[in-house]
């Protein structure tokens, strides 16, 4: 169980932190309070696991005929449906939804190869003999 929860909570503090920083360059992205930019963390790690890869596969059509363009679509959707539900997050519209879920996506990933947290059994790893096809 502790396995599952270290990743977890590194993931959530990675997401708390991508926002925070977002909060602060994007005027349209504001959080009322502490709590509220930690409940949205939280949501954003669920909408993000949950409800996005069936919004990938709903709108697969359109994201390949978009070259996969249509995927910061349905990032800045899960921005604006997270601040449709905690209270003390706002985001002025789509556009800023769209370039901040860019930033955090990309902030996230920063953070993330900095922060480690690879576990090394989910890694793949080249053989050292045997042929590769």
């Amino acid at each position: 169980m502790i396995d599952y929860l270290i990743p977890f909570l590194v993931q959530w503090a990675v997401i708390a932190v991508s926002l925070w920083v977002a909060s602060h360059i994007f005027r349209g992205l504001k959080f009322e309070n502490t709590s509220s930019l930690i409940v949205s963390a939280l949501l954003l790690g669920f909408a993000n696991a949950i409800v996005k890869p069936v919004l990938i596969v709903l709108t697969l059509p359109l994201t390949l005929l978009t070259f996969g363009l249509f995927l910061l679509v349905i990032n800045a959707l899960m921005i604006l449906l997270v601040a449709a539900l905690v209270k003390g997050f706002r985001v002025s519209g789509f556009w800023t939804a769209l370039f901040a879920s860019v930033f955090i996506s990309l902030l996230s990933v920063v953070i993330g190869t900095l922060v480690g947290g690879s576990d090394p059994a989910t890694t793949i790893q080249m053989p050292s003999s045997g042929t590769w096809l």
